[in-house]
């Protein structure tokens, strides 16, 4: 197991946001203004509009799972590929899309991120998952 470092255990607890809804954390987890860079364009969003964000978006997608493949923890950066899974509320069946983020990291919260996605219905091909977002990739 990795040790624990600042950026390790902030990214232990925005696993707990994402997988559990624990949105207390974000606050916690999110510089008050965060820069963000994906499908919406580049915008800047305050945490409580961000926290909004990802309770809008764990109402419609309430068994939401980011599986992690690989990722880096260094600095004040961080990186993951990993692959999005739920289930769609209307048909019951399950969706998936792969994507790679990146972090910028300012005094232990989030700052910034860029994120890219692929279609809903990708995913990558790694036969093993991460047990958590910061544990080390698992061996094939």
């Amino acid at each position: 197991m990795a040790e624990p470092t600042p950026l390790r255990d902030l990214f232990d607890r925005w696993e707990q946001v994402w997988h559990e809804g624990r949105f207390d954390l974000v606050s916690a987890c999110v510089c008050p203004h965060y820069i963000r860079h994906d499908e919406a364009g580049d915008r800047t969003v305050t945490r409580e509009a961000y926290a909004a964000e990802l309770a809008k978006l764990r109402q419609a997608r309430p068994d939401i799972r980011i599986i992690v493949y690989d990722h880096a923890l260094h600095g004040n950066r961080a990186w993951y590929r990993f692959t999005m899974k739920w289930t769609d509320q209307g048909e019951g069946k399950i969706c998936t899309r792969a994507g790679l983020q990146s972090y910028r990291v300012e005094n232990g919260k989030l700052a910034e991120t860029w994120v890219t996605l692929q279609p809903i219905g990708s995913a990558w091909s790694d036969p093993l998952a991460q047990e958590r977002w910061t544990s080390p990739p698992p061996m094939a």
